[in-house]
């Protein structure tokens, strides 16, 4: 949780949420900063930069306990846009192209 002393935020807990933050949950579970804060955070988080060399699916930010997936991160980061989780008329599925069928017949 970041400590906000009359309208001042630690900006070391922003710049290195790592140090702060276990999870991505945590950040938003947080209700001591804004969405957009959140945001910064977990785009942070998400970034390359926080890329585990020997496997770049595990996000790991400097001063950090834990190693969370990138899967984590997003899934935390895309909580944050209001609208529906699944678009309207369900799922796209590709269908064949008419003209590659038509070949191959």
């Amino acid at each position: 949780m970041i400590e906000h002393a009359d309208n001042i935020v630690d900006l070391n807990a922003i710049l290195h949420p790592g140090s702060v933050y276990d999870h991505p949950r945590d950040v938003l579970a947080d209700q001591t900063i804004s969405i957009g804060e959140k945001r910064a955070i977990l785009a942070s988080w998400a970034s390359d930069a926080a890329a585990v060399a020997s496997n770049p699916a595990l996000r790991e930010l400097p001063g950090s306990r834990r190693v969370v997936t990138i899967d984590e991160v997003l899934e935390a980061l895309s909580s944050l846009d209001p609208g529906p989780r699944e678009p309207p008329g369900g799922k796209p599925a590709r269908t064949k192209s008419a003209a590659r069928v038509g070949m191959a017949a």
